[in-house]
Parts: structure tokens; C-alpha cells; sequence
């Protein structure tokens, strides 16, 4: 007797098409064109399109100690010194209770 050999008959896969409406109009909450936000976002929006700059942040003191350090580091940089980064030789308490 002859066997017979079935094939699997393959399943083409479905395909959903989806509408895809777009929402009429704008979603979300409403700009007010008046408010100080937005009138702070249109000034700084000017003035990049003028050339300016944004400063960000606490501004700087240039009197500090920490600004007279930075100033003097970038000096040396500049003239060629070798910056050593780290704490300095003899300073770690390692250091002292071992001589």
C-alpha cells in the first residue's frame, strides 16, 4: 500500500490595515505669547540670531581664589609647564606616620 505524503499547505500571514487619522488642530496646552517665559524665550532667541551668546549658570567671580588658580594653571599650560595632576608629594598622612 502507497503512503501518502501530506503537505502542509502554508498560510499566507494576515495583514491589518490601520487608518491612521491625525488629530485636527493642536493638541496639548496653550502657548501664551505674553507670558515672561515666552517673552524670555523670544528675547534669547534674538539675540542668537543677532551673533550673541547665551550665558547659562552662576556666573563666574573672577576675584576668587579659585579663579586665580585657574588662571594661573592656564598660564602655564600656555607657556609650555609640565601640570602635575594630583595632591602633592608629602602631604598624605601615609606619608608622615611612616617616617
Amino acid at each position: 500500500m502507497p503512503t501518502k505524503t501530506a503537505t502542509p499547505a502554508i498560510k499566507e500571514p494576515k495583514v491589518k490595515t490601520v487608518k491612521t487619522e491625525k488629530p485636527a488642530g493642536k493638541r496639548g496646552r496653550p502657548v501664551v505669547g505674553e507670558s515672561a517665559r515666552q517673552i524670555k524665550l523670544a528675547e534669547r532667541a534674538a539675540r542668537v540670531a543677532a551673533g550673541g551668546s547665551i550665558e547659562r549658570g552662576r556666573p563666574a567671580n573672577p576675584t576668587s581664589k579659585r579663579q586665580a588658580r585657574m588662571s594661573a594653571q592656564a598660564a602655564r599650560a600656555a607657556a609650555g609647564i609640565a601640570i602635575t595632576v594630583g595632591r602633592p608629594k608629602g602631604t598624605s598622612k601615609k606619608e608622615a606616620v611612616a617616617a
